[in-house]
């Protein structure tokens, strides 16, 4: 199985790491054999010699004699068949084979390039806001930089390096879809909370409604809770509603049908290229997925360092303020969390359609990356109107699913065999403390801009211009602070402003 040069081994210990199990296989030392074959036993055996190398041996002849023994071919499985099987957890740097690599996206540019005109297709890349971050905290942190880089200036440079050097048609940035997402999830949430309310306490899986966006979070539960599955968003996440707007809303404008239209996106997390493998996102019409391969915010700058292109190099057009000539807008900001502030969406909806005025009120429950958000009637004895958290982290989420459950009534860490429980044996008397109504639950720590995809550095004790660590929560802090520099002189506190204003 051939792996992309980005992928590497760091301490994934807040992760939980995939099984090895299924990967690699045990030799097993073979018992005396008897004079003669137990009735019903296989004919075949397995053999491995000295170098690793897997035969397929008859019983009948003497393992150690050439004749008759056949090599076997190496297995290869797909990201499907990883889903599929139960016998491991991914984390952010867990899987990743070659269909989703960078090589794969190369191949795929050059053929495309000498393709027939009715082979040809239109390739297209979609990059994460949170990727564009990462390039820019680590443009801005080198010492050949006099100022610091913002996300719309490596947009722009990445648009001329897609286009001219790789060979992209259009090139998109995730903030629109990420918008469209955000408007649907806060629907879907409205929805959850009016069932939940005319089904009183005989309602299940209606509240609090979990965040989808994570796959990492997404095969967790999957594989290890299903019980909380009912609980999960079905909106998709921002790079799916990405693919049907590329494939099924641009392509036709662009004359080509969803299979005429290759599409990539820069991710900050491995995880993304199970999400694209999913049979949920394939189109069986036309036989293709929303996504075509995923590549890592590394793996692009893997590609930009193999071209020998100048990142830090400016671009003419780079600090204009606003782009929308490939019929999206560019940038589109929000308030919130760097990790796509689903929790902020629905809070600020429940401020602008509450009647009277609310509070916000927010408490740290273990560390920075859990946390509860409260909004309380602005009045003497004013009720609880809604309760969330952000959860970040698998052991932070973890306390979620536990709480959750508690809450909800719902056994866990039974896995497939989760189920609900009497919920009079867990209503305690008296107890009218406020439940989850929502939850921003994100695998990683940190949040989206701390994925594992995201870039490290090339040694562990190189530091940038400032001091900062590659790979330590410091550069975490700096990508953070780069997510919401929109260029323009706002502060940092713009992000906990209202959007809704159209």
């Amino acid at each position: 199985m051939a792996f992309s040069g980005a992928l590497t081994l760091t301490d994934l210990n807040d992760f939980i790491n995939p099984s090895q199990a299924c990967i690699k296989p045990v030799e097993q030392k073979d018992a005396p054999r008897s004079q003669e074959k137990e009735a019903g036993a296989a004919l075949t055996e397995i053999m491995i010699d000295s170098s690793g190398t897997y035969y397929e041996v008859s019983s009948l002849v003497a393992k150690e004699s050439p004749t008759g023994n056949t090599k076997l071919a190496q297995a290869h499985i797909s990201l499907n068949d990883c889903l599929a099987c139960s016998g491991c957890i991914t984390s952010a740097e867990s899987v990743l084979i070659t269909l989703q690599s960078h090589t794969e996206v190369l191949n795929f540019l050059a053929s495309n390039a000498e393709a027939r005109t009715s082979e040809h297709k239109i390739p297209v890349v979609s990059i994460a806001p949170q990727s564009l971050a990462s390039l820019a905290a680590s443009l801005s942190s080198t010492s050949c930089i006099d100022r610091r880089v913002t996300p719309r200036q490596v947009l722009r440079r990445l648009k001329v390096f897609c286009k001219d050097v790789l060979g992209f048609a259009h090139v998109f940035d995730t903030t629109f879809a990420r918008e469209l997402a955000l408007r649907e999830h806060v629907k879907e949430f409205l929805e959850r909370k009016e069932a939940a309310e005319k089904q009183g306490e005989a309602a299940e899986g209606q509240l609090p409604m979990l965040a989808s966006a994570c796959p990492g979070w997404i095969c967790y539960a999957e594989k290890a809770h299903s019980e909380m599955l009912p609980f999960i968003a079905k909106t998709k996440s921002p790079q799916q509603v990405m693919g049907t707007l590329v494939k099924s809303w641009m392509g036709p404008r662009w004359g080509k049908t969803p299979d005429g239209v290759y599409h990539v996106t820069v991710m900050p997390c491995y995880d993304k290229k199970l999400e694209a493998s999913r049979k949920d996102f394939y189109d069986e019409l036309y036989a293709t997925r929303d996504v075509d391969c995923v590549i890592t915010t590394g793996e692009l700058e893997m590609m930009i360092r193999e071209k020998g292109w100048d990142l830090s190099a400016p671009v003419p057009g780079e600090l204009e303020m606003s782009d929308a000539s490939e019929g999206l807008p560019e940038l589109v900001r929000h308030p919130g969390t760097s990790s796509g502030s689903y929790l902020q969406s629905i809070m600020e909806h429940i401020e602008r359609t509450w009647e009277g005025p609310v509070s916000v009120s927010v408490k740290m429950i273990r560390n920075s990356d859990y946390e509860e958000y409260t909004i309380t009637e602005d009045k003497e004895g004013g009720k609880v109107v809604f309760k969330g958290a952000k959860c970040y982290g698998f052991r932070n989420l973890q306390n979620i699913v536990r709480k959750v459950g508690k809450e909800r009534g719902v056994r866990t860490g039974a896995g497939a065999a989760g189920r609900m429980m009497r919920r009079t044996a867990v209503a305690k008397k008296g107890d009218v403390e406020k439940k989850y109504d929502y939850v921003e639950v994100m695998a990683c720590p940190g949040g989206c801009v701390n994925g594992g995809g995201q870039l490290k550095g090339a040694k562990e004790e190189e530091k940038g211009a400032d001091g900062v660590k590659w790979g330590s929560k410091e550069l975490t802090g700096k990508v953070e602070e780069a997510y919401w520099d929109g260029g323009d002189g706002d502060s940092r506190e713009w992000r906990w402003q209202r959007r809704w204003d159209v």
